[in-house]
């Protein structure tokens, strides 16, 4: 049979999911909280927050709601998301330095199904779930094996090494935190945290009591089949979030999170459902384009990078005489609670006897690879869409704000009848953020008595914004 463009164009489009990534330039805080684990008093460590201005020690999805703004580029969306930030450990000083965070952060909404399956519903008013182990410190999932939900989790995080010169490497690549050496030979861009949150939901809880136990991942991490018990498809939520350890290229010393641990294995995230559950399930039933830009739904409602910015958790709450006085940033003499390095490689137990000196532990070597990015359609890869420099923590409660900068509009993009994008991401050269549009151009090649259809090889073009950062 002829195997026409129009044909080929057709089956792409059928294999595609439908994805949005919701832009959150502006950090709403720095601080010791979270609602989830330690409920009403200072959490255990420092986490870098984003969304409703709502979040506070107490919150739920009530209070998220009744925040006044987001941090976050659509306005509906007060849902709040946070994770432990990175600081970096002097060696010849022995103190901790808060890393910068490049770009704020994404968290992307996957709708993908299974054969089969037709609905993918909205969160649920309420919904809050945890993603990763706090406590982990190693791996211990076979990667060519069927697996537990424990190893299913552990596949879940990623760090990419990030350097814009060569080919991107791949989504969820490597589950562990390179040590310095390797990041100051390689990643010249920093490094991608990822995580994949489960998307299986048992149809009734919108939490458990280690806010896990409700939800579950599908049989490949990101997409997949449920497992039993959980029969409910939900939005794939995934976040990434770039720190900039190029800036500490030719300083000894290591890279750790806030929960003590520089490996990487204990990377982990939280996540309260902060939208409007009708809102939210008319976006996940209509926005449904491929593109995964906020611009293409017509139900979201845009902010500009500036107003996002601006929004900050609330400095009110029985905590705020206690995490006032905190610093944050550093250089400081510990970790923000008292949090000591815990390497591993064995699962930290509470109240074990940690480690106040630089770590030991070997760090597995993975060299660079290039794969595809987070997209599980080959039509629409995806990478890490901010590479711009973010404003610096002045304290716990308050960030420092940085002026607009000027921008140019974005040129138009006309495409040839045979040609579609494949991809979008974002780099930055020169002090000018340039998008990068991978365009897929499909040719039919006639040889009689076959015909076939040839995908091209995608071609790169770039526009530059025009965005300065002097």
């Amino acid at each position: 049979m002829k195997f026409t463009a129009a044909t080929a164009a057709a089956v792409l489009a059928g294999s595609a999911e439908a994805f949005w990534r919701m832009e959150c330039r502006g950090r709403s805080g720095l601080a010791r909280i979270d609602p989830l684990v330690n409920p009403g008093v200072a959490a255990a460590h420092a986490h870098t927050i984003f969304g409703s201005s709502g979040f506070t020690s107490t919150s739920g999805t009530d209070e998220l709601l009744a925040g006044d703004c987001t941090s976050c580029a659509v306005t509906e969306d007060k849902s709040a998301y946070w994770t432990p930030p990175m600081y970096f450990k002097n060696a010849a000083t022995g103190e901790y330095t808060l890393v910068d965070q490049v770009g704020g952060m994404l968290s992307y909404y996957f709708l993908n199904y299974a054969p089969g399956e037709t609905k993918i519903t909205a969160f649920p008013h309420g919904m809050e779930m945890i993603a990763g182990d706090t406590n982990q410190r190693n791996f211990t999932a076979g990667e060519n094996e069927p697996t537990t939900q424990a190893g299913l989790r552990q596949k879940a995080l990623g760090f990419n090494c990030l350097n814009y010169a060569i080919a991107a490497e791949g989504s969820l690549y490597r589950h562990f935190m390179p040590d310095k050496a390797y990041l100051d030979a390689n990643c010249a861009d920093g490094i991608r945290a990822e995580l994949m949150f489960p998307s299986c939901w048992n149809g009734e809880d919108v939490t458990s009591s280690n806010k896990m136990d409700h939800v579950a991942y599908p049989s490949s991490v990101m997409d997949g089949t449920c497992p039993e018990g959980f029969p409910t498809r939900l939005p794939g939520l995934f976040y990434e979030t770039i720190w900039n350890t190029a800036a500490f290229i030719g300083i000894d010393g290591e890279f750790v999170f806030s929960n003590g641990d520089p490996t990487g294995y204990g990377y982990h995230g939280d996540f309260i459902m902060g939208w409007e559950e009708d809102f939210l399930q008319s976006a996940v039933d209509t926005c449904t384009n491929t593109s995964g830009r906020i611009q293409d739904c017509a139900l979201f409602t845009l902010q500009d990078d500036t107003t996002s910015a601006q929004c900050l958790i609330k400095k009110t709450g029985a905590l705020t005489s206690v995490l006032a006085a905190e610093d944050l940033v550093g250089p400081i003499a510990s970790l923000p609670g008292g949090v000591k390095l815990t390497p591993g490689p064995g699962y930290v137990v509470k109240g074990a006897v940690a480690s106040s000196a630089s770590s030991t532990v070997v760090v597995p070597t993975l060299s660079h690879s290039a794969g595809s990015t987070v997209a599980s359609s080959a039509t629409a890869a995806i990478g890490g869409v901010f590479n711009e420099a973010n404003a610096v923590v002045a304290d716990v409660k308050v960030e420092s704000s940085v002026a607009a900068p000027s921008t140019t509009a974005k040129p138009t993009l006309s495409l040839a009848a045979n040609q579609k994008v494949s991809s979008t991401s974002y780099l930055t050269q020169g002090g000018s953020v340039v998008e990068v549009i991978v365009i897929e151009e499909l040719t039919t090649v006639i040889d009689e008595p076959q015909t076939k259809t040839v995908t091209a090889a995608g071609r790169k073009r770039a526009h530059r914004h025009g965005r300065r950062h002097n």
